[in-house]
């Protein structure tokens, strides 16, 4: 016993000074640095749906691992137009058909509309191809039976680029959980708030029907932070509630909404909002607290309103004392584990069955949230 708690004590203070073990997951460890782009191109992918600026960030991803990105179509010329001029190598298609039938595309990358992603994901998959998808997969719960079943079907690769999978803080964070610092996770508690400038807006971001809800949106970040720290594996939401509190000139709009998990490996819960005040230097103020059986962690994901510059920010509180761990050389390795699936066939990056219960558990707290209202709140009625 003893000699397993020196050895604990001394793993904790390593990740002090350097980042030496493997990210938390189920695949193999990767690197000790975050993964460089390869000399030459690994695979060869597409991007199809441009609605969201997410789509920057998912060819970064792709492209640090190693993928060329050839082609891609977008039906909005505003769109392509800014898409060529920020990536001017890759080539607008004609149409969608022309990158699906393309037999030197390996993968295809979207953040088309949320209601559309679906869609996409099934003909992406149909094609012989793998995909990668920005947050949220789909909309509805009879979308997500059609992609499981066509996962199923054809084997391909369906992703979803959470935030788990390009947050050092979170990279951090499961490194430490997994070498037991703050023992069982029994608990997670995420809060999400984010800013909204209604005039840098798109229509459908006001059409609930379009984007699928603040729960199904917003919350599935935390959703896959609950299951990735608890180690969940079944899981079913006890509680949610979701509504308009705060602008009733977007009908449409979901500005508030919370879930209450539980899951076979812990407990969490969730609040996702569209209130970050104008003061604040950055879109939310991103908290995450994973609460242990022997300490816990929090993680500030964006800013640190003590002073410390950027983000990425973890504090640590154990039974010995409470100390600040510097992320910033931990290892992200979701790209390169993806790129490896798709050469190779293999379920590195996350496991699927993971993705698609994060996304069930969304969609299921969407349906079944009690709805709330200004007036509800303001009159202090349930």
């Amino acid at each position: 016993m003893k000699a397993s708690m020196k050895s604990r004590r001394e793993f904790l203070a390593s990740c002090v000074a350097t980042a030496t073990a493997a990210a938390f997951a189920p695949a193999a460890s990767g690197s000790a640095r975050r993964p460089q782009a390869s000399p030459s191109p690994r695979i060869r992918f597409a991007a199809v749906g441009l609605n969201h600026s997410h789509i920057n960030g998912q060819i970064g991803t792709v492209t640090r691992a190693g993928g060329e990105l050839v082609s891609f179509f977008a039906n909005e010329p505003d769109l392509a137009a800014a898409f060529t001029k920020r990536f001017p190598a890759a080539r607008l298609a004609s149409g969608e058909r022309e990158i699906l039938e393309d037999p030197s595309i390996h993968l295809v990358v979207s953040a088309a509309i949320p209601n559309e992603r679906a869609r996409l994901a099934v003909d992406v998959m149909r094609h012989g191809k793998d995909f990668m998808v920005d947050k949220p997969g789909a909309t509805t719960l009879e979308q997500l039976a059609e992609l499981r079943r066509v996962q199923a079907e054809t084997k391909r690769i369906y992703s979803v680029l959470i935030e788990r999978h390009e947050s050092q803080s979170i990279a951090k964070a499961g490194e430490l959980v997994r070498a037991g610092a703050i023992g069982r996770v029994i608990q997670t508690v995420g809060l999400a708030p984010h800013r909204m400038d209604p005039k840098n807006r798109p229509a459908w971001f006001f059409e609930r029907e379009r984007y699928g809800g603040i729960l199904c949106d917003l919350a599935s970040h935390n959703i896959d932070a609950f299951l990735f720290f608890t180690g969940s594996t079944r899981a079913a939401v006890v509680a949610a509630e979701a509504g308009n509190v705060h602008h009733p000139q977007y009908p449409g709009l979901e500005d508030f909404g919370d879930v209450m998990l539980r899951g076979n490996g812990g407990t969490g819960y969730i609040r996702v909002d569209w209130f970050t005040p104008g003061a604040l230097n950055t879109f939310g103020d991103g908290r995450l607290t994973i609460l242990g059986t022997d300490g816990y962690i929090e993680l500030r994901k964006n800013v640190d309103i003590a002073g410390r510059p950027g983000g990425n920010h973890l504090f640590l509180v154990d039974q010995k004392e409470t100390r600040y761990v510097d992320c910033s050389d931990a290892t992200l390795v979701y790209g390169d584990r993806l790129v490896d699936d798709v050469l190779h066939r293999t379920e590195t990056a996350t496991p699927q069955p993971l993705t698609f219960l994060a996304m069930e558990l969304a969609l299921d707290a969407e349906k079944r949230a009690q709805r709330v209202t200004s007036e509800r709140r303001g009159s202090g009625e349930r």
